[in-house]
């Protein structure tokens, strides 16, 4: 008999659908499907492979409605946040079918006349991907949608909380008509899949995002057969709000970056550092916002701040705030439970004044709807605090000189670097980390790389 896993509407609690939880020989299965389909998709013309990555965006953006309430059904995030995240989700289809026409490559000047150097662009093979809860919809596509238009297949195990929006994306692959084994979905064990991914040879490549302590474990796996890695892994981002920037759009800034999807982005505030000539006045807008912020089920009308995943993750965020006013620190929005009528795993969206540069949250990844906030003087301070991290994923200042903002921008250890820009992801452009943030960039033209091997051909006549 089959063994499911059960989804769980995390504002409800309330089973909302249920996953076939698969074995090795399943995932050994697909992965034998990849390897027979990918001879004949990467001779596929890129013109087709673009068309069918295209076909498939426009599908999803017609079935937008249904998808994003799957989607918050089973992530929790607000309506209008899934909607969104929809979009982006067929936008990276659709850009990397247009990539998909534009793997190039080169003639290189000979040294000899009876010689023709040239360089060739070709697919890795098959490719293993893993993908998080926090963004359902968008992490499927942002991996599958270079893939495919670089020309390799894939097989992909989303995560266990939230497969059911990987499956009605890959209902809509089905629908377009990709070839039989192209594209294929594994669910079940995370440790056995990506073990299955790193010991099968025919896996040429794995592309996980998640956690820094998962990529490390996977780095280790890897080794044995030099396999391919690309890791999207852990964010500290630090939020610089210097004194000559505009206040009011600093704070909606923070509320943007901090506060979406409950705090459960990797690319999230979550070091907050206001220099001294505006914090008093900047701290009061800001608690003034926060308490606003309407917390509840995604699926109601005018929700800001959905539930987090579970209860393990709530209980992440209590344990730094406690540990917070424990070390000086000072609640002074949220702080607690809400009280609202839902068994969900909600919290309050909180700051904290006056929090040590010794906390919790200053030390750790938080992935909650918390925030601490710290004064400081002059840049060379703030830029020495917003690099004190192992991480290097994301960072954001608002300030309105030039100076600054050049010097600023180079002077953050960070893949992504917002100025004044709270939400920078975009399609067209590349997303990833350094230090122990991950290796490679997913999306824009550098995202096709991570899918591409590069092959010199000298030929001699």
């Amino acid at each position: 008999m089959p063994q499911w896993i059960t989804v769980i509407n995390p504002a409800t609690l309330e089973p909302v659908g249920r996953i076939p939880e698969g074995n090795e020989s399943i995932v050994n299965a697909a992965i034998d499907a990849a390897t027979k389909a990918f001879p004949e998709w990467a001779a596929t013309p890129a013109k087709e492979r673009a068309r069918l990555l295209k076909a498939a965006a426009q599908r999803m953006m017609e079935d937008i409605e249904r998808i994003a309430r799957i989607l918050t059904s089973e992530q929790g995030k607000p309506l209008v946040e899934a909607r969104g995240e929809v979009t982006i989700a067929a936008d990276y289809l659709e850009w990397s079918g247009e990539e998909a026409k534009r793997i190039y490559g080169e003639i290189i000047p000979a040294s000899t006349r009876r010689k023709r150097l040239q360089v060739i662009r070709q697919p890795v093979g098959v490719v293993g991907a893993i993908t998080p809860w926090n963004f359902p919809a968008s992490m499927v596509t942002r991996k599958i949608g270079p893939a495919l238009a670089a020309g390799c297949t894939v097989v992909l195990k989303p995560a266990s909380a939230t497969p059911l929006t990987a499956a009605a994306l890959f209902d809509i692959f089905h629908e377009v008509g990709f070839p039989p084994g192209t594209v294929n979905l594994v669910t079940g064990n995370a440790r056995m899949i990506a073990n299955q991914f790193l010991n099968n040879q025919a896996v040429r490549k794995v592309s996980f995002t998640g956690s820094t302590q998962v990529g490390r474990s996977l780095i280790t796996g890897a080794a044995g057969q030099i396999k391919k890695l690309s890791l999207e892994l852990g964010g500290h981002a630090p939020f610089l709000v210097f004194d000559d920037a505009d206040v009011d759009k600093a704070v909606e800034g923070v509320i943007a970056s901090k506060y979406r999807n409950a705090g459960q982005t990797c690319i999230c505030a979550n070091r907050l550092y206001v220099q001294s000539g505006i914090a008093d006045v900047f701290e009061d807008k800001l608690i003034a916002a926060v308490r606003s912020l309407r917390v509840g089920n995604g699926l109601e009308p005018d929700i800001e701040v959905g539930p987090l995943i579970d209860e393990a993750s709530r209980n992440h965020v209590v344990r730094q705030v406690e540990d917070a006013i424990a070390r000086g620190g000072r609640v002074v929005a949220g702080g607690s439970v809400p009280s609202i009528d839902l068994p969900g795993a909600f919290y309050t969206p909180t700051l904290i004044a006056n929090v040590p540069d010794d906390a919790l949250l200053t030390k750790e990844e938080t992935f909650g709807p918390l925030i601490g906030i710290r004064r400081f003087d002059t840049e060379e301070e703030a830029l020495r605090l917003a690099n004190d991290t192992e991480y290097g994923l994301a960072a954001y200042a608002y300030t309105k000189d030039f100076g600054r903002i050049t010097r600023v921008s180079e002077a953050l250890e960070y893949g992504i670097v917002g100025i004044n820009d709270p939400v920078p992801t975009v399609v067209q452009a590349p997303f990833g980390g350094v230090k122990e943030s991950g290796w490679g960039r997913e999306g824009g033209w550098q995202g096709m790389d991570a899918y591409l091997e590069t092959k010199f051909v000298s030929i001699s006549y």
